[in-house]
C-alpha cells in the first residue's frame, strides 16, 4: 500500500501515532522492506519489534502519544514524544530517530526514560 505522506517527518509522527492503534497498519504503509532497529530488548528484525509493539498495544489498550517536537534534516527525522500507557499515570519521555529510504522508514533506534510522578526538575521533560 502506498503511502502519501509529504514529508519523511509527518510520516515518522504518523507511525508513532499508529503503532498506538493499529500496529499492522503502520508497519504496512511505513515500514521500508529491509527495516532494522535498535531496541536492545528485541532481535533486530522487523518483525521482532514489530510483535514487541502489537503486544505492548494489547497490554496497554489505552496509550496515547503526544509528539512534543520533531526534527527533519535530509533521510533522518528525530520525534520526541510523551507516552501514557495508562490514563492519569506520567509515562515516558521518548526519542525516536529514523533513517528513511525514500518514504519508507528503514531504520529506527529508541531511548526512553520514565516520568517520575513527582520530578525534581521543574521545567519538565520536555
Amino acid at each position: 500500500m502506498a503511502t502519501t505522506i509529504t514529508s519523511r517527518k509527518t510520516a515518522a509522527e504518523q507511525f508513532l501515532k499508529l503503532v498506538c492503534t493499529d500496529v499492522d497498519r503502520a508497519y504496512a504503509e511505513l515500514v521500508a522492506p529491509g527495516f532494522r532497529h535498535h531496541n536492545v530488548f528485541f532481535p533486530g528484525s522487523a518483525a521482532a519489534l514489530k510483535a514487541g509493539m502489537a503486544d505492548n498495544l494489547r497490554q496497554f489498550p489505552q496509550k496515547k502519544i503526544d509528539v512534543k517536537r520533531s526534527v527533519e534534516d535530509r533521510d533522518h527525522v528525530v520525534v520526541m514524544s510523551h507516552v501514557r500507557l495508562e490514563p492519569g499515570k506520567p509515562g515516558y519521555a521518548l526519542m525516536h530517530m529514523f533513517r528513511f529510504e525514500g518514504d519508507r522508514i528503514a531504520e529506527l533506534w529508541d531511548v526512553a526514560q520514565e516520568i517520575p510522578a513527582d520530578p525534581p526538575n521543574e521545567n519538565g521533560p520536555f
